[in-house]
């Protein structure tokens, strides 16, 4: 990376997600990036004025790039990059493997290849990776449950539109009255940490791609709506009682006070504070 780069990399048990930055017009110098048999997929979040990239030496593009444009490299080739302006982009990088799993998962077959003319725009990618900006500011207190259903999004457009795979569904089937049931158990015993969408899965002996859709023709609700909703309703279950505010808010799974009151409000229309006085009347 250029000198002067700030990058902060939030990483789910599929792929990573790099928010990528520099206010510094970097040396006239190529950087080779490193080899694997993984899909890098970047995003322009402002426009990118001046950028050199080559393919197995062959220099490939050398120009601008506007807001929202979108590159799609395999990174078994040998790529090198040289950044002569400021930048500021989120890159998804997945593997291969991954992706073949993926496809598996939805009764297709293997990847051929990912197809993207560099610089075209793609709102659809543009904002799901600003809706990771927020996890991608604080990695570690991020929701696993919103960036796992974020990302498997990503990937279902990713094969759709690049990889000319039909993902449309079959018949859909709900989870069976015990998969539910365990499922919603979990949910609500664990409400006060991190879950994964893998973790949740499993329990029910399902891919996460299927399980998500499965969960969802059950309740109506993905796997994350339905626990932020069960958190609101533990933190008003508490609120009736004299519990501060910010420890409800650890309790019920929250980060932080601001957060609770954030989701809360969205959620009741009124923030805990008020919503508590209202009971009190």
């Amino acid at each position: 990376m250029p000198i002067g780069t700030q990058v902060t990399v939030l990483r789910s048990e599929s792929m990573s997600v790099a928010h990528v930055r520099s206010e510094q017009v970097a040396k006239k110098e190529s950087i080779a990036i490193p080899n694997s048999d993984s899909f890098s997929t970047i995003v322009q979040l402002r426009p990118f004025k001046e950028h050199r990239l080559w393919r197995n030496g062959r220099l490939v593009h050398e120009g601008s790039h506007a807001q929202r444009a979108l590159s799609i490299t395999h990174l078994a080739e040998d790529w090198r990059c040289e950044h002569r302006s400021a930048f500021d982009n989120i890159r998804f990088t997945i593997d291969r493997t991954i992706l073949r799993d993926f496809l598996l998962d939805n009764g297709k077959s293997n990847l051929a290849d990912l197809k993207c003319e560099s610089g075209q725009t793609d709102p659809v990618v543009y904002h799901l990776g600003q809706a990771l900006l927020p996890a991608l500011a604080d990695p570690e207190n991020a929701d696993k449950l919103y960036v796992d259903h974020i990302l498997l999004a990503f990937q279902a457009h990713l094969v759709s539109r690049y990889g000319g795979v039909d993902l449309a569904p079959t018949r859909q089937h709900g989870l069976a009255r015990r998969q539910l049931a365990a499922a919603t158990a979990y949910l609500a015993e664990h409400a006060s940490r991190k879950i994964s969408m893998t973790e949740l899965a499993s329990i029910c002996d399902l891919s996460t791609s299927h399980f998500i859709r499965a969960f969802k023709k059950s309740t109506g609700r993905t796997p994350h709506r339905w626990l932020t909703e069960h958190r609101v309703q533990k933190a008003q279950d508490l609120l009736l009682g004299e519990t501060p505010i910010a420890e409800i808010a650890v309790s019920c799974g929250f980060t932080d006070q601001s957060h609770l009151t954030h989701v809360f409000s969205s959620i009741c229309l009124v923030s805990p504070a008020v919503w508590r006085r209202m009971q009190r009347k």
